[in-house]
This record gives structure tokens, C-alpha cells and sequence, in this order.
């Protein structure tokens, strides 16, 4: 294998090469630190790695495969984590000058576990600002580019991570999910990305968001974060929200098919703009998936989706407000659009919100109904491919001093109701740009919506493109 093959090849590929001495973690290790010297900062991935410790961690891996000990499920396997989540070896800052230079006294749980599988984190991947926006920009760390257009939105506040994934810097990325962080920039980079059930994954320190901020893996395939998930999911003390339940076999089970499943296909939820080109291609995708499982393919008009515009623009400003502490000293070196959503939401009232939530709970409960009739939802994933990063809606949608969300209306339901939702690539744009399909399922059917990607992905193969990255 060339190094870029080696950076690029699965993880499910190449934990079981390093277990059987074919490759080894320092091979491994090398070839993705050198994707990572020869673009960054092109790409603009990393808000910080250390190729010394990575490299460290790797010769001790190698140690430990030669000395016949019993190695982990990613054993020498390089693993970025996102700047929101807390790290005891790299700084976590946030993408804020608010937060620059804070170093977490210890690892997140999720962090533990990945080096307790045998992962060796390298660094820590990009977010917008506290992972408010959209889009792949930040004050304290620039422009994160598309590695598919130099320049163009990665995507969401898991830019970093996506962008990471899509260019080869290793197979396992993990991104956190608050209106569709996860599922955003995977749609923008062509990868895939899955934000599990909430609960399924501890999330540290407890987001106040009003429990909307789902953690999950970034990777380039199906398979490998079914085995990513694996290994973060499972109740944790120091997350009172976690699920009871251990995670399933999700790697294990991915290839049982979903025949006999209830398949519906919604193109705007009833009520949300998107482009043409983008639509065409998710509807072409749902129309081939389905006839690829001989099962029918359900237009639907969901009741619910109309109302989830006005819910979802509240409860973003209203937990964006709880930033205003920041402003005194640091508003003039945040993301303005920022402090425009902060400025909208810091003065919402207890009873705005609790009368807010009622019409949320309502909401919820309606989610949860129609999913007694299907198994799985099929809607486009974001209503755009991407756009020059420097803009937070683009040039040909209207503008808002921070209303980015009226392009990205397909994720947020989803994070309000603890669906498990996932996207897969369905196909690139004419100027070569990709699109995302999202599959949600029903509250705790995780593996459903793994195996339907599983299946997707055996349908409309996504893997073999790379970008060209000749910028």
C-alpha cells in the first residue's frame, strides 16, 4: 500500500493488518502525519496536533503488537477528537479567543474509551465558534476550506472533523451534534457521519442546550462507525443523560438488511427550500435505494414539519444568550453573526421558554407517531451543497444577520426528538461538489439506521472518491 492508501484505507481494514504484523501502527501513523504536513494549513483541519506524542504513541502500539499482549478493537489507530470536547493532552479552546489556552484537567469519557481501544488521538479538529454556526469558519482559527473546493464551506461546527475525514488524515473522526454538527459537514465532504440516539453516547462536560447535543463518529464508511460507536457508547457516571443500555454489535450486524421495512421520503418536510440540484440528487438516490431492497419508496407531507422552524429558531437563540457573559470582554473578537444570535437570545424569559417547550414537547410526541408508521424517514440532508465559507447563508438565499438555519432544516427536528439519524453520500453536484441523503429511524434504532446506511452504501458505493485537493 502507498501511504495515501494507507491513510485513506479503513479502520476495519487496518486494525486487523497491524494485528497480524502486515503493517504496523508507526507505518500507519506515518502515512497519515504526512497527509497532514504536505495540507495543512491549506485544508485547515487541525486546530492543533502533535506529531511527536502521535508518533510516540504509535512506536509504544508497535511495542505492544511485538510483545503478543492483548491489543484493542483500533489498537495503533489514529483518532482526531473535535475542539468542544475535553482533552488532558491538547488545549480546547473552542474556535473562541474566549477560551483560548484552556486546558481540561482530564479526558471527556468518550476520549478514555477511544485510548482504552487502542486509539492514539493526534489532535484536535476545528468548530466554529462554541459550535454555534454552520459554517467552517471561526475567529480564533480562520476558514477551514472543503478539501473538495479550496475555500468553500466544510460545514457545521464538526468542520474540522469532516474535513479531516474526507482528506485522508486517518479513519476515525469524531464530531458532537447540537442542530446537525455531525451530519452537516459530513453532507459538505462527502463522508459518512451519524448522530447516534441521545443518551447512547456521554457527552462531558453536560451541554446546557436543553439536551439537543448528540456525540458520534465521522468516518468514510458505514462499517467503520459502526465499530467507532462500539467502542464510545455505553452509560457513564459523569453523564446523568446516558442510556441505561451498552451498545449493540453494531459492526457485527451491519449486513443483516432491512427487508420488510417501511420506507418514507420527504423532500422539504412540507415546508423547507432546497436547491434544485441538490433535491434531484436525493431523489434520485431514495428512488434507487429503494428499488435496490424491492421495497416501495412513501412520498410524505409530515404534519409536524411546518412547526419546527419557529421552535427551532427559539430555542437556538435562547441557549446561544447563555454566551453573553463573554461579551463584555471578548464581543469584539467574536464571530459577529454570533453575537447577532447571542443579542436575539439573552433576554428570552422563563416563561417564553417553558411555554416554548410545551409547543416542543408537543412537537416531539408528533415525531415520535409518525414513526409508528415507518421505519425510516428519507429527506435531503442539508438544502445546499457548499458555498464560499466566508458567508453564513449563500449569495442566492435571503440574508439574516444569523438565521443560517433556514438552510439546514433537515437536521435540527431530529435533535430535538433523539431520532438516530445518519447521512450518506448520494452523489456530487456538476461543479463536483458532494450531497448528502440523510436516513432517520425510530428513537434507539441505532443499528436500523446503520444497516440501511450498510445498505445504501452496497447500493451507491461512495469510498473509492478522493479529492483531488490541487489547490
Amino acid at each position: 500500500m502507498s501511504p495515501d492508501d494507507i491513510a485513506f484505507a479503513p479502520a476495519t481494514v487496518l486494525a486487523p493488518m497491524i494485528r497480524a504484523k502486515t503493517i504496523s501502527p508507526v507505518e500507519v501513523m506515518q502515512a497519515v502525519l504526512g497527509r497532514i504536513e504536505r495540507l495543512e494549513p491549506r485544508i485547515n483541519a487541525m486546530a492543533t496536533w502533535d506529531g511527536d506524542l502521535a508518533m510516540d504513541g504509535a512506536r509504544a502500539a508497535e511495542a505492544a503488537v511485538m510483545g503478543g499482549g492483548p491489543l484493542g478493537p483500533i489498537h495503533g489507530l489514529p483518532v482526531t477528537i473535535k475542539d468542544l470536547v475535553w482533552t488532558k493532552d491538547f488545549n480546547t479552546e473552542a474556535g473562541s479567543h474566549a477560551q483560548k489556552g484552556f486546558r481540561a484537567p482530564y479526558d471527556a469519557p468518550i476520549v478514555t474509551r477511544l485510548k482504552a481501544a487502542g486509539g492514539i488521538v493526534i489532535g484536535k479538529t476545528t468548530t466554529s465558534e462554541f459550535g454555534w454556526s454552520g459554517v467552517s469558519r471561526a475567529p480564533l482559527t480562520g476558514i477551514t476550506s472543503n478539501p473538495w473546493k479550496q475555500g468553500y464551506n466544510a460545514g457545521a461546527s464538526s468542520a474540522g472533523a469532516g474535513a479531516a475525514a474526507a482528506a485522508g488524515y486517518g479513519p476515525l473522526h469524531q464530531g458532537s451534534d447540537g442542530a446537525g454538527s455531525i451530519r452537516m459537514p459530513s453532507h459538505f465532504c462527502g463522508i459518512f457521519g451519524l448522530k447516534p440516539s441521545f443518551g447512547r453516547v456521554p457527552y462531558h462536560p453536560v451541554p446546557v442546550g436543553d439536551s439537543t447535543s448528540h456525540i458520534g463518529p465521522m468516518t468514510r464508511g458505514v462499517a467503520d462507525s459502526a465499530l467507532m460507536l462500539e467502542i464510545m457508547a455505553g452509560p457513564h457516571p459523569l453523564d446523568h443523560t446516558t442510556l441505561e443500555a451498552w451498545p449493540a454489535p453494531y459492526l457485527r450486524r451491519l449486513d443483516e438488511g432491512i427487508g420488510g421495512r417501511r420506507i418514507a421520503f420527504s423532500p422539504d418536510l412540507g415546508h423547507a427550500r432546497v436547491d434544485p440540484e441538490v433535491a434531484a440528487l436525493v431523489r434520485s438516490a431514495a428512488e434507487r435505494f429503494a428499488a435496490s431492497l424491492g421495497a416501495p419508496l412513501h412520498d410524505v407531507v409530515p404534519e409536524w414539519g411546518k412547526r419546527g422552524p419557529e421552535i427551532g429558531r427559539f430555542f437556538w437563540c435562547a441557549h446561544m444568550g447563555r454566551l453573553a457573559q463573554h461579551l463584555p470582554k471578548h464581543e469584539a473578537a467574536m464571530d459577529p453573526y454570533l453575537v447577532a444570535c447571542i443579542r436575539a437570545g439573552e433576554h428570552a424569559r422563563v416563561f417564553d421558554y417553558l411555554t416554548a417547550k410545551e409547543r416542543k414537547h408537543a412537537y416531539i410526541a408528533d415525531i415520535q407517531r409518525f414513526f409508528e408508521q415507518w421505519d425510516f424517514l428519507i429527506t435531503p440532508t442539508v438544502s445546499v451543497a457548499a458555498f464560499p465559507a466566508e458567508r453564513l447563508i449563500p449569495e442566492h438565499w435571503p440574508q439574516h444577520d444569523w438565521d443560517w438555519l433556514q438552510w439546514a432544516e433537515f437536521s435540527y427536528p431530529f435533535n430535538m426528538s433523539w431520532n438516530p439519524a445518519a447521512t450518506v453520500p448520494c452523489g456530487f453536484t456538476a461543479a463536483g461538489l458532494p450531497v448528502g441523503m440523510q436516513i432517520v429511524g425510530r428513537r434507539f434504532d441505532d443499528i436500523g439506521v446503520l444497516q440501511a446506511s450498510a445498505a445504501f452504501e452496497r447500493a451507491l458505493p461512495w469510498a473509492e472518491h478522493r479529492p483531488a485537493i490541487d489547490w
